[in-house]
């Protein structure tokens, strides 16, 4: 099997290392030269950490057109925030025998991402899904050298019906083991659980971001800022009970991913997590723990919470505060209903949409 993966950062080089580490034929593009030129000498993708791996890359390219032909499984692994753009992008390529994988989708990537190519390409029926989360806890420690700091067990995946969840399933299982069908894009898309963490811990440490004084994201955590994370967490539930769907809360949730994770509280859990022990703060307020989360996690759960008459006063908040602290208007920018087709539904159209 031949698997294209769009993205070179630390996630996309780290799936594109395994997948070519298992035996497939693997093409790596990224539209940034930049990122490239390192690797096109060797080609090849070591994974060292909590995995020991090596790669042979065939096709490392930045035409966007190579990448699409190479295969029919395209994963793409980049920021939530350029899905609009890749999709233009890749349209005039792709065929109904695509399979696409955003990995992650982020909160309901999949409807950004179909809508786009419907509009450009009304006729098309490849096949569209999303992953709960990145499957790899990862960081780039040198070109071609990608440190894995966590692997998570259980990652929940989802197409836009049950029949296309259940094909893309079947045709990533032997790839990824991990992989568990979700009940619907609901599922997925209220498990974005980095959005409940990340704005959190980046907008209580701004200051200290901002002056660069660089401290550990999760091992430093606070007993008050986890209890904030805890209520945050509360309008997640909160909301996806409205459409149907009784979830786990956050500090459940990472025993369920990270096994080895241990502590009673979310601080402690948090502190302790094997995979997330070493991961440093973002150098920059201008960060994806809030370009990216904020509006594909906290602005879509909003929008959807307030269709259904669920108060969500912190996501708002922090909604709020994030536009007003980087000077961008995620109304505008973000995945909003509207965006999503979801605008004007009630909670039983919506769920309908989704399911």
């Amino acid at each position: 099997m031949r698997i294209s993966v769009i993205g070179a950062g630390n996630g996309g080089q780290a799936i594109a290392g395994y997948c070519a580490s298992q035996g497939y034929s693997a093409c790596l593009y990224d539209r940034s030269m930049e990122a490239l030129t390192p690797l096109i000498s060797t080609k090849r993708i070591q994974l060292t950490g909590a995995l020991s791996l090596e790669g042979q890359i065939d096709v490392i390219t930045h035409d966007i057109c190579e990448a699409i032909n190479y295969s029919n499984l395209i994963l793409v692994v980049t920021t939530a925030t350029a899905h609009c753009e890749i999709a233009e992008q890749i349209a005039p390529y792709l065929t109904d025998d695509h399979t696409i994988i955003l990995n992650p989708g982020r909160t309901f990537g999949v409807l950004e991402f179909g809508n786009v190519l419907k509009l450009k390409r009304p006729s098309l029926k490849c096949r569209i899904a999303e992953a709960q989360t990145l499957i790899f806890a990862c960081r780039i420690k040198s070109p071609g050298v990608v440190n894995i700091i966590g692997v998570k067990d259980k990652v929940l995946l989802a197409g836009r019906n049950s029949e296309e969840t259940s094909y893309v399933h079947h045709l990533l299982s032997p790839i990824f083991p991990c992989f568990i069908k979700a009940k619907s894009l609901i599922e997925t898309g209220f498990l974005n659980v980095g959005a409940i963490f990340h704005p959190s811990i980046v907008i209580f440490n701004a200051a200290t971001i901002e002056r660069n004084d660089n401290f550990f994201f999760y091992r430093e955590m606070t007993p008050q800022i986890a209890s904030c994370i805890e209520r945050l967490d509360r309008e997640r539930l909160d909301v996806a009970s409205a459409y149907g769907l009784e979830l786990m809360p956050v500090s459940e949730w990472i025993s369920y991913a990270y096994p080895s994770t241990k502590g009673k509280t979310l601080c402690e859990r948090l502190r302790n997590n094997p995979a997330y022990y070493d991961i440093k703060a973002p150098g920059s307020i201008f960060t994806r723990q809030l370009t990216e989360d904020i509006p594909t996690g906290l602005l879509p759960m909003s929008e959807l919470g307030h269709v259904a008459g669920v108060e969500t006063p912190l996501m708002d908040s922090f909604i709020c505060l994030s536009s007003a602290l980087l000077n961008v208007d995620f109304s505008i920018s973000g995945r909003t209903l509207n965006r999503l087709g979801l605008a004007g539904l009630t909670v039983e159209q919506i769920i309908d949409v989704i399911s």
